[in-house]
């Protein structure tokens, strides 16, 4: 398994490099948007809409809404607006994977899916908007952490982070991530010339809220009754499963940069 995500990781990467750093902005919204259209296919799958109509339908109304914020362009007042309930959604995510992981309905499930796909997308936007390689790094940090916590879990881990909803976390996973993120961190600080405390701070944040992210598409599909989200991506499972800890980290990073005063 590991050999085959490695794989298609390496074959990915040289079109995600093209996409995020050599493409112009416009080809880079739109392909994001795919994405997120892709994930929004396979999160239909979690309120059990199966049937190919059903899936198109909510992939049509999501992507009605990305259409419209982007030929109305996506201004400071729109980003806050959705930003803030980006994390005020990914705070509630956090209490229900905490005190009620066996609580989910098709219509939570559905309106889920808005949250965290449609603010990922004006999330990931803006951030190429500053800069390209502010979107490369966020996917760097979430690597890290993921592979941190993937090595230090196996080595270590001992104690369940979240039982109920992924079983194979732990605790232990979770500071290897946190590690391997912090070094990460510490080459952003290079990269992009910036105060290092805020920046560190704002790396730490963003790598907690990768983790819910993680959580939450887990919670949804263990009420769907589904190990992967999809098929498409080879020892990765669906699109979802490899973008979920993005769909948090990227409003979270966004916020915490511009209300440092990082970049704006």
């Amino acid at each position: 398994m590991l050999r085959q995500r490695v794989i298609t990781a390496l074959l990915l990467a040289p079109f995600a490099l093209l996409v995020i750093l050599w493409v112009p902005h416009t080809i880079t919204m739109a392909v994001f948007a795919l994405l997120v259209l892709a994930g929004a296919w396979e999160w239909a799958a979690f309120p059990g809409w199966v049937a190919a109509p059903a899936r198109a339908g909510y992939v049509a109304f999501l992507g009605a809404i990305i259409a419209a914020m982007w030929l109305t362009g996506a201004g400071d007042v729109r980003l806050d607006i959705v930003m803030t309930t980006s994390v005020i959604w990914w705070l509630v995510a956090l209490l229900w994977i905490m005190f009620l992981p066996t609580q989910v309905n098709r219509t939570a499930a559905a309106v889920a899916g808005f949250l965290v796909l449609v603010p990922a997308w004006l999330a990931l936007v803006r951030l190429h908007s500053l800069a390209p390689g502010l979107v490369l790094f966020l996917v760097l940090l979430v690597v890290a952490a993921d592979v941190g916590a993937y090595f230090a879990g196996r080595t270590f881990g001992r104690h369940k982070l979240a039982p109920r909803v992924s079983p194979g976390k732990t605790w232990e996973g979770v500071g290897g991530g946190l590690v391997a993120a912090a070094l990460m961190a510490a080459i952003g600080v290079l990269w992009f010339d910036v105060s290092a405390r805020p920046f560190l701070i704002v790396c730490g944040i963003t790598v907690l809220a990768s983790i819910v992210g993680d959580l939450t598409e887990s919670l949804f599909k263990r009420h769907a009754g589904l190990k992967d989200s999809g098929t498409l991506l080879p020892g990765h499972g669906g699109v979802l499963d490899r973008v979920d800890s993005v769909t948090a980290a990227a409003p979270i990073f966004v916020i915490g940069l511009e209300r440092m005063g990082l970049f704006s």
